[in-house]
Formats: structure tokens, sequence, C-alpha cells
């Protein structure tokens, strides 16, 4: 059953694999043409000069499979791309990291890459909020904005010379505290249009990392860039935070205990759809918190058998029922 390592009884594992069964059969309804296996076989057109890519190869004149995954075609590239991978990072991607280096005018990030990340100073907002140039003593003050261990969010800008860039120009951007980091495979999470969410019911914030690591934590009051730009058009004097506002933001160093609970909650949930192998979405994660909250589940309890039994059936229904519409 996907390799599903759960303490199953005889009647949840008939009931997951009767769940397992019918998400399978939904799934290959859809990409039944497009999903191989390996040593399948790739029809090309053989009088136009393909190009074999990664995860095939030629056996007898045809062109086969060596990886399970999507036939994916680009002109005359044909090539797998295999469903368990690595993460390969693109332009625009959010991402989640752990900083592993202080260095010159740079941050050396561990992003679940073959090899870290660099967050280069000049590359992120200052926490006064001025754009301005980049001094000597801002870069003495580096371990004042991020140290070794913390958790990060940035976006992807490219690749260099000396290796994967990203970039924090943003307030949704920064620092991460007060929440869970969550690690899970990364094809799991699917490149979306929206990776920030506020869940407004539990008072939590949810970010989607599509290199696998995810972070649910307490919500934090953004500010609007747009009106972060009228202002210092209008107003240079205004840019600087107010004292008022940086003693709330210090005295308020502690989460409530109910905020708690939804976030071991929601990161619970993002545990069992990593253990049953199951898409990471927005949508579906409610799903699972919303049914642990009408059974009056316990937090800890929602890592038992019978919880991920009742998942992969409710998901199950759902495809089902997406479908039938």
């Amino acid at each position: 059953m996907r390799g599903i390592q759960l303490p199953l009884s005889q009647t949840q594992k008939v009931r997951l694999q009767k769940a397992l069964e019918k998400l399978e059969s939904l799934s290959s309804k859809v990409n039944s043409n497009a999903s191989v296996t390996i040593s399948d076989s790739i029809s090309v057109n053989h009088e136009d000069s393909v190009l074999k890519g990664h995860g095939t190869a030629d056996l007898n004149g045809e062109v086969v499979a060596t990886v399970c995954g999507i036939v994916e075609r680009v002109n005359k590239l044909v090539y797998v791309r295999a469903l368990r991978s690595r993460y390969k990072p693109e332009v625009g991607d959010i991402v989640i990291g752990l900083v592993v280096e202080v260095a010159q005018k740079r941050w050396r990030l561990e992003i679940n890459y073959s090899q870290n990340a660099v967050l280069m100073l000049s590359s992120m907002n200052m926490p006064d909020g001025v754009q301005r140039r980049r001094t000597s003593v801002d870069e003495l003050n580096m371990r004042s904005i991020f140290e070794e261990q913390d958790v990060v969010c940035a976006e992807v800008r490219g690749f260099q010379h000396d290796g994967l860039h990203l970039q924090a120009r943003s307030q949704k951007y920064g620092k991460l505290h007060r929440g869970q980091l969550l690690s899970v495979p990364p094809y799991l999470v699917k490149r979306q249009k929206q990776h920030f969410h506020h869940l407004e019911e539990y008072g939590t914030d949810l970010i989607l990392g599509c290199n696998g690591l995810i972070w649910v934590g307490e919500h934090i009051e953004g500010k609007d860039d747009m009106v972060d730009d009228q202002v210092n058009e209008s107003a240079p004097e205004a840019v600087l935070p107010s004292k008022n506002y940086v003693s709330l933001d210090q005295e308020k160093n502690y989460t409530t205990l109910e905020t708690r609970k939804y976030i071991c909650r929601a990161a619970n949930a993002v545990r069992v759809l990593s253990t049953l192998g199951f898409n990471i979405t927005l949508e579906i994660i409610k799903g699972v918190v919303d049914l642990s909250l009408s059974m009056n589940l316990d937090i800890h309890d929602m890592l038992g058998s019978e919880f991920c039994v009742l998942v992969a059936e409710k998901e199950a229904e759902r495809r089902s029922s997406n479908k039938k519409r």
C-alpha cells in the first residue's frame, strides 16, 4: 500500500486498501496516457528525429521509460518527469530554509536542494524598511537579522556563477517564528498561484514551500507594500517604525494556548497527508483539521492508525464527488 508504515489491524488494512484502490482508479482515468512505469513503451513518431531525454532509453528500436513518472514532450524532446525526486528550483518558487552559515554579505540556507542557497544582504528588506545602499555597519549587524538555525522564507531569484540565489524583498518574506517547521517529500507540494495562506478561523498562517518544507505558525499581521510605498513617497520621515509598535511587538512574546492547539492540529494534518502520500493543499489540510474537530479528537490521536484510514476514505469520497460534478 504505497509503502505506508502504520500499525494497522486487519480491518483497517482492508479499509485502507479499498480507499487507495478507489483513489488509484480515479487518478488512472485522468493520467492513463501520461503515466508510465519502468520498461513501459512510450509512443513517438520515429519519422521525426526524436530526442530522448531523462528517464528514457532506446530498447530494440522502441523508446522505453527507465523511471516511474509522467511523460513530458517539448517539441522533439521526450522525457519522463519522475514522481519522486529531489527538489528542482525554478525562478519564482517560494521556499523555506534553515540558515546554516553567516558569510560575507550573504547568508547560506539549507533548502532541501543538492547545494545550499545564497541570500545576499542586498537582496532583502532592511528591518527599518528604508531602501538604501548596504553599508559596512549593516554587514556587521547581519546576525541581528538572521543567525544560524533561523527559519527563513524567501523566493528563488535564479542561478548565478556561485550557486542558487534567493531574494526577500517583500514584507511577507523573512524570519519565521512562533510555529512549527515540517518536512515532506517535495513532490507532494505542487506549484500554485498562492503559497501563503491565512487560516482566519484558526488564527494561523500556512506557508507551503515548493522545496517540501512547510511552516505552520501564529498569524502575523503584515504590512501592505502599496501602503508602504505611498508613505515613503509622501512622508519620508515616517518610514521608521514607531517606538510604540516595537514595544508592543516585544511585549507580545507568547502564543495563546488556543492558537497553539490549532497550530498542532494543522501540523498533524500535514503529517497524516505526508504519511498517506497525498498532495498537500490548503483545501485538504483544512478538511483534515475539520474532520478531527468534528470527531472531538485529541491532537495526539490524529497520528493514530484509525484517523489515517478515515482521512484516506474521506479523500476518496471527496475526489469521487468532484468527479461526478
